[in-house]
């Protein structure tokens, strides 16, 4: 487990929790105090909402879900949300989160909320690496579903970020989901930022963000949220999970995320055991 001071999970819970005041968008969101991004701007990775993101069109990212506990999410199935890991408490039965869907406003009159029943930890989770988790929800969301990648084809160039979290490091959760755009950053390049960076798990995690000049990334509040693309018939295909990083939004400090490919067949199989 890495250094909480250091590398906070980028969920609003944590935040909550320890540090309280996390951004979402262009860094990364954290849950639990297990160093994914959760922290606010003393050096340590805290989960944030989309930091130089712009708000997002209505039903632009139908896939989106709000987690209750200050986390984002993506409607793997009608009846199953996939999240991070750091973002709940284990694995079992769990009515107390409820995803919020079907708008980009949470104050919307068209929201759509629906309480959990279950939650699935990755196996083996234990605060590096894994960081993915399944809810399974008490009633079907009627909303488009965001697949995921199997393959490390889609491992390059531009993805797209969403969240309600901060838009700046230590900034307040937001209202409207807000979205932005960041480059791959390849394992070598991320692992030389240095600090927690260096303990990149290949395989496992994902960085993508504007090394040089930061300014864009994921931040407090968007842990569990999406990293996604256009495969090759132009489908949105998720890439990564939102995950942790060392503030949000700093140059030479990229965003880190779940790499889905790698958990792909473990997802589905999680899925399939909820019912989903």
């Amino acid at each position: 487990m890495r250094n909480f001071l250091k590398h906070v999970k980028r969920s609003a819970a944590v935040c909550a929790a320890a540090l309280a005041g996390i951004s979402l968008f262009p860094g990364t969101a954290l849950a639990q105090s297990d160093g994914s991004r959760a922290g606010q701007g003393d050096g340590s990775r805290a989960i944030a909402p989309v930091v130089g993101g712009t708000r997002a069109t209505q039903g632009e990212f139908p896939f989106m879900v709000r987690l209750s506990m200050g986390c984002g999410g993506a409607l793997y199935s009608k009846t199953i949300v996939l999240t991070a890991a750091h973002c709940v408490n284990g694995s079992g039965p769990n009515t107390s989160i409820t995803a919020t869907a079907g708008v980009v406003d949470l104050q919307g009159s068209g929201a759509i909320k629906v309480k959990s029943t279950r939650v699935l930890q990755a196996p083996g989770y234990n605060g590096t690496g894994k960081d993915w988790a399944l809810i399974k929800l008490a009633r079907p969301i009627d909303l488009p579903t965001l697949k995921i990648a199997d393959t490390t084809a889609y491992n390059n160039g531009t993805f797209t970020v969403a969240g309600w979290g901060a838009a700046r490091e230590g900034g307040p959760q937001q209202r409207y989901l807000l979205k932005a755009t960041v480059p791959f950053v390849d394992d070598a390049t991320c692992k030389s930022a240095g600090g927690s960076y260096a303990g990149l798990v290949a395989n496992e995690e994902i960085c993508a963000g504007y090394m040089q000049q930061g300014g864009v990334d994921t931040c407090q509040g968007d842990s569990g949220g999406p990293m996604f693309r256009k495969d090759n018939t132009g489908q949105w295909i998720q890439v990564g999970i939102v995950s942790w990083g060392e503030g949000c939004a700093r140059p030479g400090k990229p965003g880190v995320y779940t790499e889905v490919s790698t958990f792909a067949g473990a997802i589905r199989s999680g899925a399939a055991q909820l019912g989903g």
